[in-house]
């Protein structure tokens, strides 16, 4: 008889859980999506909340959309994600949507190719903008082209008497810029190989870091700017190789700089500030300070949509874009500009440098110096990579952590993101590279092959290949 009686208060107990949940859809930036609050049932599942979400926002084309509980994302039923402790009669669940890329990215998994050449270790690899050439800079003082395709190299490019330390593509793809150790910033043509009008001289140090002005605002890609030990940063013409303007400010090294789509350039420095500056003028709009030791890395939120630009990386649209209209489009989409800076002192600031002086958040965790940082394509998530061994993962709204990435046996040099956001890959100095998954937060595949260690990597902006270079002066190319 108690058998029993406890199967019928078990049953009653089943038929009392609500069944169904208040919910209402907010964008990733925080704003309630019209419709007001939705009674939803508690085992609705991912592919209908698409296509509620979808017809809330009017789409007639549906976008993949993901939607996240408390900064975890729904991958099957919403029932799933809701906290035991949350009360479902009294309380509204709000459910965040987060746009995806339109195509997925396959990963990586094998080395297709060993590129040899370079005499010197490789410190950088960069994929153009429309995914179609590469090209390395060495410490034996060359820029190469490589064919990917073939796997073979195009050119070898002569004109340094130092270390390549940075190399950057144009965003129409058809200009390489590359800087040394002795300050000269030299203008290749990846057609021919050929450098293109004479050295831009001007810095008295070593050039740290480049960054061209984006297509939206200028299609001819005509201007870049160039940061420097010697503490000036300057803007290029590179049609007449010469300096149109000096910033000069910082009282140290400028380590970092990047030129944002709203016509502001930010610069890092181990002055330990953040200046920031307009374009047009050279003005010093403001400095943001706050961290205690050298600024090493910036990142901005809109970095993968002016890299990418005019071009149209997904594979399922039909219709062709004008490309300059694309190139605005793309960046407006991801609405206001938000900075993030990594340093020495183990810490990370998230800034909306346009307009504020004081950080939205200040990122603690890392027991080590800070190496690189980068924003996903989406702008959703920020990834940073320590001497610390470990790669942390940050909510790019609040600041707030999300977790950490373990698996390295030593520090972090350098990451890069899939297209679509869903898989970050790591090179280290245990000369590995690591792809890790972001829905389990964990190493998806381990990439060994390097003979030491991994200075540089770089993902195709479609998504297509990945590119590393290091001590061992060899540069490979990883494939699905």
């Amino acid at each position: 008889m108690s058998v029993k009686m406890n199967k019928r208060k078990h049953d009653d107990e089943t038929d009392n859980k609500p069944s169904r949940v208040l919910s209402r859809f907010k964008s990733d930036t925080g704003e309630t999506l019209p419709g007001g609050l939705l009674d939803l049932p508690i085992n609705v599942t991912v592919d209908k909340l698409q296509a509620i979400c979808n017809a809330l926002l009017q789409h007639e084309d549906p976008v993949p959309l993901a939607f996240y509980v408390n900064n975890i994302e729904i991958t099957d039923t919403l029932e799933k994600n809701i906290e035991k402790n949350f009360n479902i009669s009294e309380n509204v669940l709000e459910i965040v949507y987060q746009p995806q890329a339109i195509f997925k990215v396959k990963s990586i998994t094998r080395c297709t190719g060993s590129l040899e050449g370079h005499k010197e270790a490789v410190i950088s690899v960069a994929f153009s903008p429309d995914g179609k050439h590469l090209a390395s800079g060495s410490g034996d003082t060359t820029v190469r082209f490589w064919d990917i395709y073939t796997q073979t190299p195009y050119y070898t490019c002569e004109g340094h008497k130092h270390w390549v330390l940075c190399i950057s593509w144009s965003p129409c793809s058809n200009k390489l810029v590359s800087a040394c150790k002795n300050g000269m910033i030299l203008h290749w043509d990846p057609k021919t190989g050929k450098q293109v009008g004479k050295a831009m001289i001007g810095h008295k140090m070593w050039v740290t870091s480049i960054s061209w002005e984006p297509y939206h605002k200028n299609p001819d890609c005509r201007y870049l700017v160039s940061a420097s030990k010697d503490c000036d940063l300057r803007i290029w013409d590179i049609t007449f190789n010469q300096t149109v303007r000096v910033l000069s400010g910082h009282t140290k090294c400028v380590t970092c700089v990047k030129w944002g789509g709203s016509g502001l350039i930010y610069s890092a420095s181990q002055d330990r500030t953040i200046k920031v500056w307009r374009a047009e003028d050279g003005i010093l709009c403001r400095t943001l300070e706050g961290h205690g030791h050298w600024v090493n890395t910036l990142a901005l939120n809109v970095d993968y949509v002016l890299r990418t630009g005019p071009f149209q990386m997904s594979k399922t649209k039909d219709k062709i874009e004008d490309p300059l209209e694309y190139a605005k489009n793309q960046y407006t989409s991801i609405g206001e500009e938000k900075l993030v800076s990594g340093s020495d002192d183990f810490t990370l600031f998230l800034w909306k440098p346009e307009k504020e002086k004081k950080p939205i958040a200040r990122m603690t965790g890392h027991q080590q110096l800070i190496n690189d940082v980068k924003f996903s394509p989406d702008g959703r998530i920020i990834a940073s990579a320590s001497f610390d061994k470990s790669i942390k993962l940050w909510d790019s709204n609040t600041g707030n952590y999300i977790a950490s990435l373990r698996g390295h046996v030593q520090a972090v040099y350098s990451i890069t993101w899939s297209a679509d956001s869903r898989l970050l890959l790591s090179g280290s100095a245990d000369s590995t590279l690591k792809v890790w998954s972001m829905k389990t937060y964990k190493i998806f595949l381990d990439l060994p092959g390097h003979a030491d260690e991994v200075y540089a990597v770089d993902w195709s902006p479609d998504g297509l290949r990945v590119a590393s270079g290091g001590k061992d002066k060899v540069l490979k190319l990883w494939q699905n």
